[in-house]
């Protein structure tokens, strides 16, 4: 199906949310996650994550399930997460393509993730080459992260001059990407189903793709 609205020929910009959408990293995240909470004596995620707040990034959520053992646990969470990129890190077909697409066709690629930077980068290091993109803002690396729509203003302020649905596209898996599009007049599209398959209505405001397979076709398509 074609996107009459997905021009490229004024495109400047387009960012990418990480988790869910450059990375398959739920399956990192869970067990990661898992082995923390048994070390607390709580329940699995499967259990307690009725308690997270979807507006929130996965690590500021640590405070309403671990409470005054936070800190710790954030911190043994991330060596944990370390530990298993190699084991559960994936990245989805075609998101290659699409960014070596983007590459030659002029136009940048910046990544805008709520995820902090250590584990960032370690598990971009393990997928990716970093050349593929040209910016990276992390969580609270600006002014307030997705869904607000600082992140996104920050990440692509050096390479656009007025942001637009026809000059600035965000990519990403869940509510909080689309959102943060929408607050800073960027083009929002959606791929796949949000992380923790969290139920929602479709947005007219956003458009939806399957995989990254179809989001590819419709670029070679232009």
């Amino acid at each position: 199906m074609r996107h009459s609205d997905l021009n490229i020929g004024n495109l400047r910009v387009v960012a990418f949310d990480w988790d869910n959408t450059l990375a398959f990293s739920r399956e990192n995240l869970q067990n990661s996650i898992n082995e923390i909470l048994t070390e607390y004596g709580l329940p699995s995620w499967e259990n307690v994550c009725e308690k997270r707040n979807p507006r929130l990034s996965f690590a500021d959520n640590f405070p309403l399930i671990f409470g005054a053992f936070t800190e710790d646990a954030y911190q043994k969470y991330c060596a944990a997460y370390l530990r298993n990129i190699p084991k559960y890190s994936k990245k989805p077909n075609k998101t290659q393509e699409v960014l070596k697409f983007l590459r030659k066709k002029g136009i940048k690629s910046v990544i805008v993730t709520n995820k902090t930077r250590n584990l960032l980068e370690a598990e971009l290091a393990f997928l990716y080459d970093k050349n593929l993109f040209d910016n990276i803002v992390c969580g609270h690396e600006a002014a307030r992260d997705k869904p607000y729509p600082e992140q996104l203003l920050f990440a692509v302020k050096p390479f656009v001059q007025e942001i637009s649905p026809q000059t600035v596209w965000m990519v990403g898996d869940s509510p909080l990407d689309s959102d943060c599009a929408l607050a800073a007049g960027a083009r929002a599209i959606r791929i796949g189903e949000s992380i923790w398959h969290d139920k929602e209505e479709k947005d007219s405001r956003v458009i939806y793709f399957s995989d990254f397979s179809s989001f590819y076709e419709e670029l070679k398509g232009q």
